[in-house]
């Protein structure tokens, strides 16, 4: 199919489009354990006109097409299930606007994490925005896309909660707008008041659209921030000790994690309050406030705040966190993956226990993070193994453990967080048959050639 190939260079240029094995090889794969399938072109566009270029070319030749960012999110989602085209978005990684006053940026659909914090720091210093604890090369729409998480989670909700616009290459290849820059050059809200049409793109990973350009909120950058760590024995305290800091509505974000090493954390679950102010004074009162709301545990000794010294204050307060790299490499082989799924903030208990089991079942060295959302109305519970990638035995049993931490999961009212192709599968076996139904509707509707990365969504 060599005319793909020349069809694909005289839309971007002979250097942005590959079919070589060595491209093939590296864009069949994910960090995380999803085996691997190839692509058959690589293509690098530049502009909206070549993507709709690429769209309708795949559209008439029937070529699977996979839309990918950075391609970190360990769940197979941007593994080319199919084969086809995968279209690597990194060439356009332009911010096209910072209104200041209204707080949001526009930025291409391959614009880094990375490249939008670094520019607000320069111009922008009393601005930020919801930045994920991923590698500052993971971009800012495939975040939005798979309901990513930042520094702002806990007061805020999903980062795409914090979308303000949306511009869309259809499947068809025409190309849409969605919320208030459907109106006008300003993009200030992703729907309301008018209807939220973004519930139509995000959430599906590509499989019904592509994001060339996204509006994200800013939020006022403090001129300090500090952090504290709470301490509790009991996983049964976790719950009631997140309601009253929650309830305080002092603190910018709350995480949580456990370990089994080093021997200084065994034992232990270190809730990790972050809260941020404009003057000591400020702080000052934040913290008392966040200290008080802890009396009743603190009195019965069922927990206590922990002396945070200067190193790990340095390494906690550092955006995005780097602790996760080091975790990654325990087993000295370079594999990582969690389950992360979304549940109310009472089953941490639950997950907890369930982690400890499966940790010695499978016989895994493991973390537990967790990440307050929107105010307390849920947490994501992350069941994290690290692994040798070398070892076949271990990469099997830590297949088995995420297995099982997905259905335990489910099982106790959770939602699965970047679902794998069999998550996504069990979610659309066991949700409500009439909104499976209506997500097959819409996949129909905007995708009827089923070109768009395939496999996502389809039940399969």
């Amino acid at each position: 199919m060599d005319h793909i190939v020349q069809t694909l260079a005289g839309i971007v240029g002979k250097p942005y489009v590959s079919d070589c094995a060595e491209e093939r090889y590296f864009y069949g794969r994910d960090p995380g354990l999803m085996p691997p399938h190839a692509p058959d072109y690589v293509v690098l566009p530049r502009s909206v006109e070549e993507i709709q270029a690429i769209v309708r070319l795949a559209g008439r030749e029937k070529i699977p097409l996979v839309p990918m960012g950075a391609g970190m999110s360990l769940s197979g989602l941007v593994i080319p299930q199919r084969g086809g085209i995968v279209l690597d978005m990194k060439r356009m990684d332009g911010i096209l606007k910072v209104n200041e006053a209204a707080r949001y940026a526009v930025v291409e659909g391959g614009t880094s994490t990375g490249k939008l914090h670094a520019h607000l720091n320069r111009y922008y210093p009393r601005l930020r925005f919801s930045t994920p604890d991923s590698p500052a090369a993971a971009t800012v729409a495939a975040n939005v896309m798979i309901h990513g998480q930042g520094r702002l989670t806990q007061q805020q909700g999903f980062n795409s909660d914090m979308v303000s616009g949306l511009e869309v290459v259809l499947p068809s290849g025409e190309l849409c707008r969605i919320g208030s820059c459907a109106l006008s050059d300003d993009w200030f809200s992703k729907g309301p008041p008018l209807p939220d049409l973004s519930g139509l793109f995000l959430g599906w990973f590509g499989a019904t659209g592509i994001l060339t350009k996204v509006g994200i909120k800013l939020y006022p950058r403090k001129k300090m921030r500090d952090v504290e760590i709470f301490i509790t024995d009991s996983p049964d305290f976790v719950p009631g000790i997140l309601y009253e800091l929650t309830h305080t509505e002092m603190a910018e974000d709350i995480n949580i994690f456990a370990q089994p090493l080093p021997l200084i954390f065994s034992g232990n679950h270190h809730i990790v309050i972050y809260f941020t102010g404009d003057s000591a004074e400020e702080m000052e009162f934040k913290k008392r406030t966040l200290f008080h709301a802890l009396d009743g545990f603190i009195k019965n000794k069922d927990g206590g705040f922990m002396t945070v010294g200067e190193g790990m204050k340095k390494t906690l307060l550092d955006m995005p966190q780097r602790s996760a790299t080091t975790f990654a490499d325990v087993t000295k082989g370079g594999g990582f993956e969690y389950s992360g799924p979304i549940v109310p903030i009472d089953r941490y208990p639950q997950c907890s226990r369930k982690l400890d089991e499966l940790a010695v079942k499978y016989d895994l060295k493991y973390h537990a993070t967790a990440r307050i959302i929107d105010k307390g109305h849920a947490m994501m519970f992350a069941f994290s193994f690290t692994f040798n990638r070398a070892d076949a035995d271990m990469l099997n049993r830590t297949r088995m453990a995420l297995s099982e931490a997905s259905e335990y999961a489910l099982s106790i009212g959770g939602l699965f967080w970047k679902p794998t192709l069999d998550e996504q599968r069990i979610a659309l076996e066991k949700m409500d048959p009439q909104t499976a139904r209506l997500m097959k509707r819409i996949k129909e509707e905007l995708d009827p050639q089923g070109i768009m990365n395939p496999g996502n969504w389809e039940g399969i």
